[in-house]
């Protein structure tokens, strides 16, 4: 696909210099289509949405447990006694080692979360950028090309999704693949290797969408290497080889939460989270909204769209994704096949793009400059949705803080414990965890294990007695109450919480923070008589 000519070869030093204003612009629009998360990331968040805590606690998890124990990174603290519970969702290891140094000199879990998430924008950006640029040797289409990837109606509406903001492996490994196939150097199998390493260890669907895509930018062009087969596809298996050598640690413990909890989406699961024909005519852009695609929004199915690879992304409406299935194991622990649009995406951006370049040659230059401009900033403006509402962030309430100088052994529990079809009110525990890293009975993800279920059906009845017991039998030994999340009982439970013989007030939070009480429980065989403090 590389037609244009590169000309005369440029120092290296020539060469950076000529994409620092692009890698600008490609900051400047992730600020922009952000707004305003820029002027406080500390403090503004998303954290209305339980997949952004989720999000955040992996982002500060994956750090934490790099520098102290990296043996048992997936061991992480949530569903205590689970094993394996980062395998729960998506690894995201790329952008917690982006954001590890701001978490290790201080920044909070929502500080951090917020420059990884705009720093994930701008990646992408300059990665569709790169690749147009590479075939084409325009700016301006290549800033095209970023825009439409990395800011458009799928990404903007997914701002919880941080894996999907960092998709900037997939237009790095379809050029990869592009040299491969034209020119089969070893060094361009190498960063084949590289780039889909670095999506297998960020998002389990970027690993699969890209397979898909190399499979398919192999068969397309076959016929430009059908006279090379033995070098193209050896520089392929050089690439393969390499890619399963080092996603194979981050492999394993999703094959044993697969095997060993079930952890395999059924094909009737993946039915409900795909996407529809109608749902590629929607647009969430504040000027499409606004004129007419709202209509389209009534249905939150047909809202939940991807803008690519629309046969996939169809799920198993089709017979096309039973098949794949069938024969690729890794799409059996995907659930939203919808979000197969980000390859379309990529095919759209890619071929606007060079639709942009085509008309350059065409008009002068001042004339060709200004309709570039003009094109690349209605690109923008057609998809912009900021201004967004974000949520203040306070903090993580103090009394958190406790539990991590407490001397031997912690397992806590929070209460309310939500049954499973409510786990995502977890979501705030799991983040409030981060200032202990203490095991946690609590969890929320995108899997729940047996274990929490069955915790789950004693432990809502707390504080009756069967809900005590039960946590007294799993080895509980600090309870955080949460009155306001009790409603009208909240001053029942309190009374009753504090009549028992087996709690032990540690700490009570302030009312900002819903007075929260941490408590000691103590085992069973240690409980004091009734009527003695």
């Amino acid at each position: 696909m590389n037609t244009a000519s590169e000309g005369p070869p440029r120092p290296t030093g020539s060469r950076c210099r000529q994409h620092v204003l692009p890698a600008v612009v490609c900051l400047a629009l992730a600020i922009v289509h952000t707004w305003p998360l820029a002027t406080a990331p500390g403090t503004l968040s998303r954290n209305d949405n339980g997949d952004t805590q989720l999000n955040e606690w992996i982002l500060a998890w994956v750090p934490h447990q790099l520098a102290r124990d990296p043996a048992h990174l997936f061991d992480a603290n949530i569903f205590y006694p689970a094993r394996d519970t980062l395998a729960f969702s998506e690894p995201l290891i790329v952008p917690a080692l982006m954001g590890a140094p701001l978490q290790w000199v201080g920044g909070s879990p929502v500080f951090v979360y917020n420059v990884v998430l705009i720093a994930g924008f701008a990646l992408t950006a300059f990665a569709g950028y790169a690749l147009m640029y590479a075939w084409t040797r325009g700016r301006a289409a290549g800033l095209l090309t970023g825009s439409l990837f990395a800011f458009n109606t799928h990404t903007l509406t997914r701002l919880a999704h941080i894996q999907g903001i960092h998709a900037y492996g997939l237009p790095l490994a379809l050029l990869s693949i592009d040299r491969v196939i034209t020119e089969a150097r070893m060094r361009d199998a190498l960063w084949l290797a590289v780039w889909m390493a670095v999506m297998a260890y960020t998002s389990g669907y970027l690993i699969v969408f890209g397979s898909v895509m190399i499979a398919v930018a192999l068969i397309a062009r076959i016929g430009e290497w059908r006279h090379r087969t033995r070098l193209v596809l050896s520089r392929v298996a050089v690439a393969t080889a390499a890619a399963v050598i080092v996603v194979l640690p981050l492999y394993l413990p999703y094959q044993r939460v697969a095997r060993e909890q079930g952890l395999v989406r059924s094909l009737e699961n993946v039915a409900g989270y795909t996407a529809t024909l109608k749902g590629y005519a929607a647009s969430a852009g504040r000027m499409h909204f606004t004129l007419w695609s709202h209509r389209l929004f009534e249905n939150p199915v047909d809202a939940f769209v991807g803008c690519a690879g629309v046969i996939l992304s169809l799920g198993p409406s089709t017979p096309v994704y039973g098949a794949l299935y069938q024969v690729f194991p890794p799409v059996r622990g995907l659930r939203a096949a919808a979000r197969f649009g980000n390859l379309f995406l990529l095919a759209i951006a890619v071929l606007a793009g060079w639709g942009l370049h085509a008309l350059r040659p065409r008009a002068r230059s001042r004339t060709a400059t200004a309709l570039a401009v003009a094109v690349v900033a209605a690109a923008n403006i057609e998809a912009l949705r900021a201004p967004f509402e974000y949520r203040r962030f306070h903090g993580i309430p103090r009394i958190y803080s406790l539990l991590a100088d407490v001397a031997g052994p912690v397992v806590l529990v929070e209460v309310p414990f939500y049954p499973v079809r409510a786990a995502f009110e977890n979501a705030e525990y799991v983040l409030a965890s981060t200032a202990h890293w203490r095991p946690l009975m609590n969890g929320y993800s995108g899997f729940t294990p047996a274990s929490y279920r069955t915790f789950a059906d004693t432990f809502w009845y707390f504080p009756e007695e069967r809900a005590i017991q039960a946590m007294q039998q799993a080895g509980v030994t600090h309870v955080m109450l949460h009155p306001v999340r009790f409603g009208r009982d909240a001053e029942r439970v309190v009374a009753t919480v504090e009549r028992r013989s087996e709690f032990e007030r540690v700490a009570m939070g302030p009312i900002a923070h819903g007075n929260i009480r941490l408590y000691r429980l103590r085992p069973k065989d240690l409980a004091i008589p009734p009527g003695v403090r």
